[in-house]
């Protein structure tokens, strides 16, 4: 499932201009967010979003698929492994 930030992310992509039969490389989905973010905020790129899936469900289905897609593809996450935290005997005591 993606986070807030893929969310808001492929919201962004969804209200910009690229389409998907121009197949975007990376660097023109990170300008299209950005460009997007910078024109209407993220509160205004759900609204738009939101205004799509009212008047026109069918369409805007498919392309939010899309753009969950993209970001997730785009903007990869590098996962920390997890650290292994010990507790000595002086830092638990009282």
């Amino acid at each position: 499932m993606p986070d807030v930030l893929a969310i808001a992310r492929a919201e962004a992509l969804f209200v910009s201009s690229v389409q998907s039969s121009e197949l975007p490389a990376a660097v023109e989905v990170r300008r299209a967010v950005a460009e997007s973010f910078a024109r209407f905020g993220s509160r205004g790129c759900a609204a738009c979003v939101a205004g799509e899936f009212g008047d026109h469900p069918e369409v805007a289905v498919a392309r939010m698929r899309w753009a969950l897609a993209m970001v997730s593809a785009v903007y990869q996450r590098r996962r920390q492994p997890a650290r292994a935290f010990t507790l000595t005997g002086a830092a638990c005591a009282r």
